[in-house]
């Protein structure tokens, strides 16, 4: 690649169902350059994260989707190759939505600097980033766990997961993980110190979740939906809070899920146990930033986080870092590094 030219990596049909390879187009173009104001930037780290397969979509949600042409969405961690605003300056680390790209140019005001010397520079995609913040505002505004209660995090060992739970063990609080697999369970409680994690795909499922959590269920983080949700769902305490972070188990059907209408027991379970289920997208919870990075940069200087990323190299692996990342193959936090530093 010529020092003229940048890589990106456009939608280039909507899928059906599971995303696959030949939904996505690598394109190379001409080197971007910034106007007044804006900063151009060659990415090092991009972020892969579930909420893509939903860009990839145009049915209504909280977000515009990905137009057909156009690069996938994605957050990045860079250096400033060119600035024309004085806020930043040539060789700045910056975080920033430049999308599926080898380079981007972005307003000042839509990038951050983030140091590389308080902290790796994946982990302010990851931890200290955008799933970080997710798990640590799910937990103050919404979860709010009190020592001694139960709490079960699905998708234990993912970005997000892993988080929440050492956050809610940090505070007292005895944590069940689920996971994909015996490798991710051992893990979730050999590394993170959950007290239990069950394999999700275990037949027995249910059951097995009533032995590890004998005095019922006080605090769901959910993130995957499924089975996993109707397993927990008769554990549930009365007065339990469930922030509705996501449901990746239903990100790649293309309908409505198979099966029998489960709406009325669901509905019945929130009326009777007084339950708090709240949906949540991490922007609304930005006022939480400063003091999430403060805290959380705090414990993994001193070896009170644990965390595990899991690296694709080059952005044209990116298409299958999504495809593994919603399959459930990857392990930790999902990323591409896309160049050297």
């Amino acid at each position: 690649m010529s020092a003229e030219r940048a890589r990106r990596i456009v939608l280039g049909r909507r899928p059906e169902g599971a995303p696959a390879a030949a939904d996505f187009v690598l394109e190379e173009v001409r080197l971007p350059r910034p106007g007044p104001g804006e900063v151009l930037v060659r990415t090092i780290w991009l972020s892969i994260d579930p909420y893509m397969r939903g860009r990839m979509s145009d049915a209504p949600s909280y977000t515009a989707p990905v137009g057909i042409g156009e690069p996938m969405h994605g957050e990045c961690v860079g250096v400033v190759l060119e600035s024309r605003d004085r806020a930043f300056s040539r060789g700045d680390h910056v975080i920033g939505m430049g999308g599926w790209q080898s380079h981007f140019v972005l307003p000042a005001d839509r990038l951050r600097k983030c140091d590389p010397g308080a902290a790796p520079l994946s982990a302010w995609l990851g931890v200290l980033g955008m799933p970080g913040l997710t798990a640590y505002a799910a937990l103050h505004d919404i979860a709010r766990p009190e020592a001694g209660e139960t709490v079960v995090v699905p998708a234990a060992a993912g970005a997000v997961g892993a988080l929440a739970g050492q956050l809610a063990g940090l505070r007292g609080c005895r944590v069940v993980g689920i996971a994909g697999g015996a490798e991710k369970c051992r893990f979730v409680t050999e590394e993170l110190g959950f007290a239990a994690c069950l394999d999700r795909r275990t037949p027995d499922l249910e059951e097995r979740l009533k032995e590890v959590c004998p005095e019922g269920v006080d605090v769901y983080f959910e993130l995957v939906g499924g089975a996993v949700l109707w397993a927990v769902l008769p554990l549930l305490n009365l007065h339990a809070r469930i922030p509705v972070i996501g449901g990746i188990a239903w990100y790649n059907l293309p309908g409505l899920p198979e099966g029998p209408d489960r709406t009325p027991l669901l509905m019945r379970q929130i009326l009777v146990r007084r339950l708090r289920l709240q949906g949540m997208i991490v922007w609304d919870h930005a006022h939480l930033e400063e003091r999430f990075r403060t805290e959380v940069g705090g414990l993994l200087r001193e070896g009170k986080i644990r965390f595990r990323e899991h690296v694709y190299e080059g952005l044209e692996n990116a298409p299958q870092a999504l495809i593994d990342l919603l399959e459930g193959r990857s392990f930790g936090k999902v990323l591409v590094r896309v160049a050297p530093d």
